[in-house]
């Protein structure tokens, strides 16, 4: 009886060490979004002003980007009116079920209940995970969304890799190489069950169904471009732009500047969207073929620019008023949250990496993690993305999570060694 008394006693305080971090959390969203009025520019403004037309009855875009977020937003939008206080707050709500679904797959996983909270304080308090709530971008939206997947994929629910299928479907919409996540899938179950079948079988169902719910805008884009067209056709200039010679440094460059541009071409100006994604994806697989030491040092360049600082702070402060000194510390404590969670994150994907690797040489997967196999997996699969398209900062935002995990894990993996 006292036993019982007493660990629902721990239980409740338990509960309110996660309440009261997340209000916290929040409260610190709020404040940050009252204070640093962020303009919106570049890709945010595309989506601010997109998201206002799918508000006001106007076309969804013209299949040149994918569009998922603009049309939950624009929605949002038509309901309570147009303006960045209604987005701002929409991300906080986002915000919100990204601590609840993080605590809720924290709950899922065999490890200590310290290292749970240091995990949790670490994600809540995360600056990017604040500063981005100023932001009109995918990003929150999207990495909610992931999170659901891992809790839903780590739950023992009727319908789950059919559930699975809708929300990489959904997610797809928002960024057409997340129907990778099949795969990704896939390879975890397969590892950690070694029931290759059956998980071919459950992976199946996820692409398949994903396929079904992208179906009606594929078919949308199909009939507005005139010939069979994806979720959306800027895959090639993403390609085009990050794979040529003039590319030194991994990031963005206009493909004007491209030697003998392929976008200068009286071919391409007359061409329509999904005919000009081809040409461009053509002609960068052409490159990557006749150049693969400056595409493999090129890959380098852009994961060291995703993954090595949170230049990505510049975006959540753009046009707010604070001035340079305040804007570098803020990247400073940024960047050093970033080094911290990352650096011992990746490392540790890589140390387990081979020790799963290992245990398949050895055929003795039973002591495999599932979850760190699929924050390995994770990181892997967009990585990989990374690699061959586009490196950018803000692109590292969707694994925060699951390299916190990781480097706890690796401390805790370090402290237990030491210990012993």
């Amino acid at each position: 009886m006292l036993n019982s008394i007493s660990h629902k006693k721990y239980d409740e305080t338990n509960k309110k060490y996660y309440l009261i971090l997340g209000l916290i959390g929040v409260l610190l969203s709020i404040i940050w979004i009252t204070l640093v009025k962020t303009t919106p520019f570049s890709d945010f403004e595309y989506y601010y002003n997109l998201s206002s037309n799918i508000a006001n009855g106007k076309p969804w875009g013209d299949t040149y980007t994918s569009v998922g977020y603009c049309i939950v937003l624009g929605f949002i939008f038509k309901i309570f009116g147009t303006s960045l206080i209604v987005a701002k707050i929409f991300n906080i709500l986002l915000t919100i079920i990204s601590y609840l679904l993080v605590y809720l797959i924290l709950n899922k996983l065999d490890i200590g209940e310290k290292s749970k909270k240091v995990i949790y304080a670490f994600f809540v308090l995360f600056p990017l995970n604040i500063y981005y709530n100023s932001l009109v971008a995918t990003e929150i939206f999207f990495t909610s969304i992931i999170l659901l997947v891992t809790n839903i994929y780590l739950s023992e629910i009727k319908y789950k890799y059919l559930i699975l299928g809708v929300l990489v479907g959904l997610n797809t919409i928002v960024k057409p190489t997340f129907i990778c996540m099949s795969l990704a899938i896939f390879i975890v179950d397969s590892i950690s069950s070694k029931k290759f079948f059956h998980s071919l079988k459950n992976s199946l169902i996820i692409f398949i169904v994903s396929i079904l719910v992208i179906t009606p805008w594929c078919y949308r884009n199909t009939k507005l471009i005139g010939q069979p067209t994806f979720v959306s056709n800027n895959g090639g200039i993403v390609l085009y732009i990050n794979n040529n010679s003039q590319n030194n440094t991994g990031l963005w460059m206009p493909a004007e500047d491209v030697e003998n541009s392929i976008v200068k071409t009286d071919e391409y100006i007359n061409a329509n969207m999904t005919k000009k994604n081809k040409m461009l994806s053509k002609a960068a697989k052409s490159w990557i073929k006749e150049n693969p030491k400056q595409f493999i040092k090129l890959g380098f360049l852009r994961l060291k620019n995703t993954y090595a600082a949170a230049g990505d702070t510049y975006y959540t402060t753009f046009e707010s008023g604070l001035n340079n000194s305040k804007n570098h510390i803020l990247t400073t404590i940024a960047t050093v949250a970033k080094i911290v969670a990352f650096y011992p994150g990746i490392l540790f994907v890589l140390l387990y990496s081979l020790y799963v690797l290992y245990s398949l040489i050895r055929r003795n997967q039973e002591n495999t993690d599932k979850f760190l196999l699929y924050c390995c997996i994770m990181f892997y699969m967009f990585t990989c993305i990374y690699f061959i398209t586009e490196g950018q900062a803000r692109y590292s935002f969707p694994l925060i999570f699951f390299m916190i995990n990781c480097t706890v894990c690796f401390f805790a993996k370090i402290k237990e060694i030491f210990i012993w």
